[in-house]
């Protein structure tokens, strides 16, 4: 990286911490409690010029590095809040590049200068009831009639369900085809026939919210297709990786801010006379957390390289998920165990970054579906 970019880098970074302490930190336990951000906190992110800050300036976003867009969420995740990270990474990482990469000028020019400032929130919509993330068993439909789309179906587990103007839907337009048959569509939330039902309580990442989502006979103008009919799994399978990614910032910076606190912790708390730090099993439990935690972040870091040169491959991004995730839960209960009594309380922070952990190696793609998309290439399937 140049001296420009460090330059950059760190101004965003002091940029983003000074309105996340502002803006959140007065509010993120209530929001915690309430199960649900308030639909301000979009605009006031907005207004900060932090909503998909990778976008061009043409959208009036900041036309940012994709480090820079990174680093945001992995801001949010140091410092605790891991609901408003994983909202964030749908909405700003995830949602905006698709329409930013497969949509027309229209459609680009519709939604994207909105989801910049936070006046459209986005969701996307893949896993369903009965199939969770099988997309060859996706039962939702979207047929042509006319110059409409006719959309019938549910989804579950969505991200930003509650607060979504903007949903990206995974339909079945090609039955017989299986994955090959399935298309994207950009859903107007606000159209009849779309509805939501109440929020799905989590154990973890409580302020995120999620919701099921219904489809009864909701009509869709034919430009609201995004990309091409049946090349949906193609576009989902191009940018799942830059997802995974996601998932790997926020496993990364969220295991830095839950090894700061121990390590404050167990060297203030005593026990039997002695700091909790000064025992062996604390010194070596820390030198391996921060082993597996620098291992990974080298990793991510030639993840990131390689994105940007547009070279990172399905599998590098499953190595990085499956790898990131299953150390951030380690490490997690690792720094929890060493609060002993006190990590079990809500009062102390660490018991947020280890509920907020788990989900990790379960949405975008499951460890074991990572373990799949791994191993076939290596058996030549």
């Amino acid at each position: 990286m140049s001296n420009t970019d460090s330059e950059e880098l760190a101004l965003f970074r002091d940029m983003t911490q000074r309105a996340l302490q502002k803006e959140v930190a007065p509010h993120y336990e209530t929001w915690e409690q309430n199960e649900v951000m308030p639909r301000s906190i979009w605009h006031t992110l907005g207004q900060a010029g932090m909503l998909c800050v990778d976008l061009p300036e043409a959208y009036g976003a900041a036309s940012a590095s994709f480090e820079i867009a990174q680093m945001v969420l992995g801001e949010m995740a140091q410092m605790g809040y891991g609901g408003l990270a994983s909202s964030y990474n749908i909405h700003s990482n995830i949602v905006a590049p698709y329409i930013f990469h497969q949509g027309s000028d229209a459609q680009k020019q519709r939604w994207l200068p909105k989801m910049v400032s936070g006046d459209v929130v986005g969701a996307i919509a893949m896993t369903e009831p009965g199939s969770g993330s099988d997309l060859a068993a996706l039962r939702t439909s979207a047929v042509r009639e006319g110059d409409e789309w006719v959309i019938n179906g549910s989804k579950t587990f969505i991200t930003n369900g509650l607060l979504a103007d903007l949903v990206i839907v995974c339909a079945s337009t090609n039955p017989s085809a299986g994955a090959k048959g399935i298309s994207l569509f950009l859903v107007d939330t606000s159209l009849p026939g779309f509805s939501r039902g109440k929020g799905i309580r989590k154990i973890g990442q409580h302020s995120s919210d999620t919701a099921e989502l219904f489809f009864d006979n909701l009509r869709l103008p034919a430009d609201a297709l995004l990309g091409e009919e049946n090349r949906g799994f193609f576009y989902l399978m191009e940018e799942l990786p830059r997802e995974r990614l996601g998932c790997a910032t926020q496993a990364i910076f969220a295991t830095d801010g839950a090894l700061a606190l121990t390590l404050d912790y167990v060297q203030e708390r005593k026990a039997f006379g002695q700091t909790v730090g000064s025992f062996q099993n604390t010194r070596f439990k820390l030198a391996e957390i921060k082993t597996q935690l620098e291992l990974c972040r080298a990793y991510y870091q030639q993840c990131m390289d390689k994105h940007i040169q547009g070279a990172m491959t399905v599998e590098d991004a499953a190595l990085l998920k499956l790898s990131s995730t299953e150390m951030q839960c380690t490490a997690a209960d690792q720094c929890l165990q060493l609060f002993g009594g006190y990590g079990y309380t809500s009062e102390y922070p660490i018991s947020r970054f280890y509920v907020d952990a788990r989900v990790q190696t379960i949405y975008a793609g499951t460890s074991e579906i990572m373990k799949e998309v791994i191993a076939r290439p290596m058996l030549g399937r």
